[in-house]
Formats: structure tokens, sequence, C-alpha cells
């Protein structure tokens, strides 16, 4: 029997640019995390389970959450994303504390994901439409010579914050609709109403086009990715030992990339109107707490999600 597609939600984050945990700051009028409205929306959307991939030391609240919520109408588990949790043959390199990357969050759940899934971020809004269109393309996705994997992209205007600069993997796509690149750029931000990135902490910037499609890490897998995940950690290990050894890290678009450009993968690209909302800087949080009370108001949400099944 063909598994249903499952989600897996990063959740490790400890909030560097935030001041707190993100994740787990209530800003819905029922008390909502920004998670559950993901939850919910990929609940309607068609996925039945949730696999959380978080730090043990918010192991305790951050479950306490989700259980008493989501948890009641989706089968939920958790992993944990150890900075031990490496290929054979490598070591942590002492003075090392920060994670290994958001590619390194997807391998941690390795070992409990036998079937398609989506990730996303536990921070992030991506709105009901981006749920739905993944779910579509997940539930009947199939690898032939290629692998066969999806992103759900979004348009740089609408994934920016007014409270300083982000990190996108920008991205290109060929005629057929399918992701040909995708650049991590780090930080992001509007100058003097221009979207533009640095590379050199603001000496040059260089313009991103506005409409061009960029990643918010809402990816779709078949259980194929993992095993390459894999044997890709292993070279991207060596290169962080190599060139940055305690702040060096293994992103998920880049290993996308690889696999496209390599020929080993095809990643269609589903393009939603939707627009992001997110709490990258604790100034972001007034404008989402906001946006959330005008869609409950608008009745695209119930005033406490979790009080009966839908």
């Amino acid at each position: 029997m063909d598994k249903r597609p499952a989600l897996l939600v990063m959740a490790a984050g400890m909030g560097s640019r935030y001041g707190g945990l993100k994740q787990m700051d209530k800003i819905g009028p029922g008390g909502e995390i920004i998670i559950d409205y993901s939850l919910y929306d990929a609940r309607r959307a068609g996925f039945e389970k949730a696999v959380f991939v978080i730090n043990r030391k918010i192991e305790k609240d951050f479950r306490e959450l989700i259980d008493g919520g989501a948890g009641k109408f989706m089968d939920v588990e958790y992993v944990f994303q150890d900075l031990d949790d490496i290929p054979e043959g490598f070591s942590v390199p002492e003075e090392r504390v920060k994670p290994w990357g958001t590619a390194h969050a997807v391998y941690s759940a390795r070992n409990v994901m036998d079937g398609p899934f989506a990730v996303i971020n536990s921070d992030d809004y991506y709105g009901p439409g981006a749920f739905e269109v993944m779910y579509d393309f997940l539930k009947d996705a199939r690898d032939g010579e290629k692998a066969n994997y999806c992103m759900v992209s979004y348009l740089i205007e609408n994934t920016l914050s007014e409270s300083g600069s982000v990190a996108r993997g920008v991205c290109g796509a060929d005629e057929d609709g399918n992701l040909c690149s995708i650049v991590e750029r780090t930080k992001i931000q509007r100058n003097n109403g221009v979207i533009q990135f640095t590379e050199d902490d603001g000496t040059s910037w260089t313009d991103i086009p506005e409409g061009t499609p960029v990643s918010m890490n809402l990816f779709g897998f078949t259980e194929s990715f993992m095993p390459a995940l894999a044997g890709e950690f292993e070279e991207a290990m060596a290169r962080i030992i190599r060139e940055n050894p305690l702040k060096g890290e293994f992103f998920l678009p880049s290993v996308v990339e690889k696999l496209i450009k390599t020929g080993r993968a095809d990643v269609k690209l589903l393009v939603t109107g939707e627009k992001w909302q997110g709490v990258t800087y604790r100034e972001d949080r007034p404008k989402v707490v906001e946006a959330m009370a005008e869609k409950t108001a608008a009745g695209m949400y119930p005033e406490r999600l979790w009080c009966s099944e839908r």
C-alpha cells in the first residue's frame, strides 16, 4: 500500500535574531503559535502525520503545546537535532555550538521518514494554498529515471521583513517549470525601494528583480531523498571542517540544487501567490499578530484552532 505524505517540521532553531524561542511564541487570538496555522492548513490539505525536529532543551514545553493542540488531530512524532549526529569518521570540532543547518535538520529524521514528505520551517506562515498544491503533488509522486521532487516558491517581495535582512534561496526555472538553480543568499533586504543582497556585509549590493521566485524551505520529497541526503552530508562535512569548522552549515537548498545539477533529480517549481508571514525578528511580531487576527476575523481560521475536529 502506498504511504501517505507526511509533514517534517524543522523546529530546533534557538532564535538568535529573534531573541527567544520564536517557534513557541503565541501569536494567535486563541494563544496559537505560528506552527499551529501551518499544521491546521496541512491537515485540511490531507496531511495526517507530522514529525518535529526539535532541540532537546525545548522538548518538554514544545511537546506540551503540540500535544495539547494539533496532536489531538494528527499523528505526531519528535526527533532531535543533535550536534554529534554526523557521519562516521567525523568528530565535532572543539568549541562548535552552532547546529549544522537545515539539511542536517532533515537528516536528523532519516530513521522515521519512510515515505513521501514535505519539509517546512516552524516559524513561517505559508498559507493554505501552499499545502494544497504540495499535498496534491506528493500523493501521486513517483521516482522514474530521476527522483521526482517539488518545491513551493514564493515571490521575493512577499517574503521580506521590514525589520532587517532575511535569508532566502533565490530560484531559477526552466521553460518546463522545473527548478534549475537555487542559490542561498543569507542577507537580502529592501534598500531605497530596491530588493538587494550582499555577500560582503554591505560593502556592495546586487539587485534582485521583484517577481523572482524564492525558497522558503517548503520542499516535497519522495523516500529516495534521505539516502541521497546522507551521501551529500559526508561531502559537506569534509568541506565544513576544512573551511569553516565553527560556523559552516549544510543547507537544504544547496543539496537540492546539487541533485538537479548532477542529473539525479527533477524538482517541479510549484508557484503560490500566498504572502509569507514570519517572525525573523522580534519587531516582526506585531505585524504577524495583526495578520492572524485579520485572517481569523475574515473566517479563514476559527478563533481557537484545535477546539474541535474539522
